[in-house]
C-alpha cells in the first residue's frame, strides 16, 4: 500500500473588502500577493496570499457577500486565536510588526513549545506569531 499524503492548501479568511486586506497583509506584515483573479461568473475576486517563504499553505482572501458572512468578519473563531504564524527570527518580525502598528493583546513569552506573542489582524482575528524551540 502507497503512503498517503495530505496537505492543507488554502485556509479561508472572510473579510470586509479585498483591497483593504490586501493592503494590510502585504504592507503590514509582508505577506507576498500569489494570485488575484477576478472571476465575473461569481463577481467576485479569487485572492490568495502567502507569508514569506511558505511553501504550503496559503490564505485565501473571501469577501463576504452576504450579511451572515459580514458578522463572521473577524468572529471566524468567536475570539479564539485563529492563524499561527510560525517564524524563524521572532525579534525581527515581531519588532518589525509594531513599527507597522500592529497591535499584540499579549506580550512576548516563552513557552516549551517556543516563543510567542498574540496579535489582531485588521478585523480583530487573533493570531499567535511563534517561533518555535528547535
Amino acid at each position: 500500500m502507497s503512503e498517503i499524503r495530505q496537505s492543507l492548501g488554502l485556509v479561508a479568511l472572510v473579510v470586509r473588502d479585498y483591497d483593504e486586506a490586501l493592503a494590510f497583509y502585504i504592507a503590514k506584515l509582508g505577506f507576498t500577493l500569489v494570485e488575484d483573479t477576478f472571476v465575473p461568473e461569481q463577481n467576485k475576486r479569487w485572492v490568495v496570499i502567502s507569508p514569506p517563504g511558505a511553501r504550503e499553505t496559503r490564505l485565501l482572501l473571501a469577501r463576504a457577500s452576504t450579511p451572515e458572512q459580514s458578522e463572521c468578519v473577524g468572529q471566524q473563531t468567536g475570539g479564539r486565536v485563529f492563524l499561527f504564524l510560525y517564524t524563524d527570527n521572532f525579534e525581527r518580525d515581531y519588532n518589525r510588526y509594531k513599527q507597522a502598528g500592529i497591535e499584540f493583546v499579549r506580550p512576548p513569552k516563552d513557552e516549551p513549545y517556543g516563543t510567542v506573542a498574540v496579535f489582531k489582524d485588521l478585523y480583530g482575528n487573533l493570531w499567535d506569531l511563534v517561533q518555535p524551540s528547535t
